[in-house]
């Protein structure tokens, strides 16, 4: 018998032991189950006969209580159990995907370490049949050649020997192959997972991860950690895979999954990458985005513009007059410049244009104006300007309710001789302090209050202020323009995206921000989407918390982006140790749509393609928009019978997608779906490519890319975006002349 049947043997031995022992854990939690879920209805039934639902007995609230924390842990007992269950189905179709054999030095004896989605241990021998990917030994399956290694485990560092790496496929429980591998996670496996089909939604890569990516997913020690990626480097998944690990070790940091929040780039890419963390075993991780963030802080007296709004704006007037305008206006007010007027416009509103007033009661000063002046600039703790303000409302308000009481007193004291008419005069001399009070309260109010929106507007509509603000700094040449345009939308109540940041900003750094304490760990997904204005946001609402920022300049759209990006996300965000890290290999794209996508930006950068040919990308020009719709149906079908599951038609506007899905479904039985649909159940999608970042599809079809239709910077942005969404195939339509970036 030759090596390789003598191994096999001895693995399918030791896959059928592991089969075994989930098999017996499974049988073992769902006979419990069924005892613990009884266990939960007739304690909830016993609290809900036993104990009152209300009461004002005091007494009885213990026995509430009692009840409650019983009902509570039984419900936790049974949701932990079916958990498992669903975590040992899951590992019956494949435990493991790869094993080394490590001799440690201290030891000497050899270990065969079996990699999986999550550890089994045997209770009975406390023998690890299978180890967590996110182990701290597992990183020498990801990281070590064979021969000499070392890990970082709780113990300190550990060295010793590899003797073997093996990787395998196993499929609904049964081995399909094997294979040793000497350096790292062999390209065989790479191979055959990116010539998959792709899914709907994003798969985890635990199987696959490269050396590079373990590093930044076990990075511990950065507090700001700064990725930049190419398209289809995986930084997304690397970013989730980091957040599975942190919370794998997290109880040492006492991380949980409340403590960690997501910014995505929008409400299709959320609902894409959400299953990911729930496959590794983590549930509950919260995923905003920066519209849900203004939405949050201002949505509830003004309706704002959301991002996506804003970019179909951009793109539909984006040959006009009004489109340069809003193009630069967006840029100024993201920008740092802008950041440095509003910090200089608070501190103006502190010295300069508080309305403070001498505080009268019952005739007598409490406070003169230059007290309270004095009083609010003694701001040893550096607390914000609206808790000053309510601090010394509160301070005056305790000076005068003892004058007030006092007051009444006298009145009442006077009126003892009037005894039939009492009660009148002791309502109206109430009556009367109420009515001082309101007044009294209504002249602190007028300088003890602060309104966010209102300092805001202030700067666009109080003459010159903006440009005296803005002296030794470089403003837009149209920067008139800007505040006149911004000052009338403001006056009438729109706020666009463009001003979100900006009101947040105000509104954080003049009340402060209470409820950020509890992240921990913020990632933020496509950075270069946004502005230094918005990074400076992120720090006000979670500036206590650890950093992963994932983005790529390439894919920055209405400006220009290179690496000084992420020096200013550095600065703003100002971490003790920060890292940055480049990741220059694609591995989503074939090497013939990794060549093109190249050539479309038309600069040297350095992308590095995974050794994975398919065909080359087509260029097909079409005389009318009718035969174009019916060219792309025909290639759908026939792209769809040979087996490809997901397909993108990836359009200018979302106007633009809303039409064109409604023509297709009229000419074909495919599934076609439009950006209000479900877009990540399957079959076609027509959508906006700025809308399509961060996602994959088997086929990538560019609706009508013609010299008429993509002819600036901003659009070779976008067919950039377009086409390196493409897994295996890509074709590019045009009507009439093709646009110049695809000569």
């Amino acid at each position: 018998m030759d090596s390789y049947h003598e191994n096999r043997e001895e693995e399918q031995c030791y896959l059928e032991k592991t089969l075994t022992f989930i098999k017996h854990q499974l049988e073992k939690e769902e006979e419990e189950l069924q005892g613990k879920r009884d266990k939960v209805v007739a304690s909830r039934r016993e609290m809900w006969e036993e104990s009152v639902h209300f009461s004002n007995d005091i007494d009885r609230v213990p026995e509430m209580i009692q009840y409650l924390s019983e009902v509570n842990t039984l419900t936790r007992d049974y949701s932990s159990t079916v958990k498992r269950i669903e975590r040992y189905n899951n590992l019956l179709k494949s435990p493991y995907f790869g094993r080394f054999d490590f001799v440690e030095d201290a030891i000497g004896d050899t270990e065969k370490i079996y990699i999986g989605l999550s550890s089994l241990m045997d209770p009975n021998t406390a023998s690890v049949l299978v180890y967590d990917w996110r182990a701290p030994i597992s990183s020498i399956f990801y990281r070590s050649e064979l021969g000499r290694a070392v890990y970082k485990s709780p113990m300190g560092l550990i060295s010793g020997e590899v003797l073997l790496k093996r990787q395998y496929k196993i499929q609904a429980s049964k081995l399909k192959y094997f294979f040793d591998s000497s350096i790292r996670v062999n390209d065989e496996i790479l191979q055959e997972v990116l010539s998959h089909n792709s899914s709907p939604r994003m798969r985890n890569i635990v199987e696959t991860i490269q050396k590079e990516q373990d590093v930044i997913i076990r990075d511990t020690i950065s507090e700001l950690l700064i990725v930049q990626g190419v398209a289809g480097s995986g930084k997304t998944s690397i970013a989730l895979h980091r957040i599975a690990y942190l919370l794998y070790i997290g109880l040492q940091s006492k991380l949980n999954t409340s403590n960690i929040i997501i910014v995505s780039p929008n409400s299709i890419f959320s609902k894409y990458i959400s299953n990911v963390l729930p496959e590794l075993g983590e549930d509950n991780v919260k995923q905003i985005t920066f519209d849900d963030i203004a939405v949050g802080h201002l949505g509830k007296r003004f309706r704002v513009q959301s991002r996506n709004e804003q970019l179909e704006y951009l793109i539909c007037k984006e040959n006009s007059e009004e489109g340069h305008v809003a193009m630069g206006s967006m840029e100024f007010k993201g920008s740092e410049t802008f950041l440095t007027i509003l910090k200089r416009l608070i501190k103006h509103y502190e010295y300069r244009a508080i309305p403070f007033k001498d505080v009268y009661y019952d005739g007598k000063v409490i406070e003169t104006r230059q007290q309270l002046k004095n009083m609010f600039l003694n701001n040893k703790i550096g607390m914000p300007i609206t808790k000053r303000l309510k601090r010394m409302e509160n301070m005056m308000l305790n000076r005068v309710y003892p004058m007030r009481k006092a007051r009444l007193e006298k009145i009442e004291k006077l009126v003892q001789k009037y005894d039939d008419h009492i009660f009148e005069i002791k309502s109206f001399s109430r009556l009367l302090s109420i009515k001082e009070t309101k007044v009294f309260m209504e002249k602190l109010h007028s300088f003890t209050e602060v309104d966010y929106m209102e300092l805001y507007k202030k700067l666009f509509n109080e003459k010159g202020l903006l440009l005296r603000l803005s002296k030794g700094l470089r403003l837009p040449d149209n920067i008139n323009k800007i505040i006149e345009d911004t000052a009338k939308r403001l006056d009438k109540g729109l706020v666009l995206y463009e001003d979100c940041a900006p009101l947040l900003y105000i509104k954080l750094a003049i009340g402060g921000n209470e409820d950020s304490d509890e992240i921990k760990q913020v990632v933020i997904d496509e950075a270069q989407d946004y502005y230094p204005l918005q990074f400076e946001v992120f720090k006000q609402l979670y500036g206590r918390a650890k950093y992963t920022v994932l983005g790529d300049y390439n894919q920055t759209l209405e400006r220009l982006g290179d690496s000084s990006l992420y020096d200013v996300i550095e600065a703003i965000i100002n971490k003790s140790k920060s890292t940055k890290l480049f990741l220059n290999k694609s591995y989503r794209s074939s090497i013939e749509i990794n060549s093109f996508n190249r050539k479309l930006l038309r600069e040297d950068i350095n992308i590095i393609p995974f050794e994975r040919h398919e065909d080359e990308p087509r260029v097909i020009a079409v005389n009318s928009v009718e035969e174009l719709d019916k060219c792309i149906v025909k290639k759908l079908e026939q792209y769809f019978e040979q087996g490809y599951e997901s397909a993108a038609i990836l359009c200018k506007t979302a106007e633009e997608g809303e039409k064109i899905a409604e023509r297709l479904k009229k000419l074909t039985m495919l599934k076609v779906l439009n950006i209000e649909e479900e877009v990540t159940s399957g079959g076609i999608i027509v959508i906006p490519s700025y809308m399509s970042k961060g996602l994959e599809f088997d086929v990538v079809i560019v609706y009508d890319a013609s010299a008429r239709n993509y002819y600036s910077d901003f659009d070779r942005k976008l067919l950039y975006i377009a086409c390196t969404r493409a897994l295996h195939r890509l074709v590019i339509y045009h009507v009439g002349e093709k646009c110049k970036f695809l000569e």
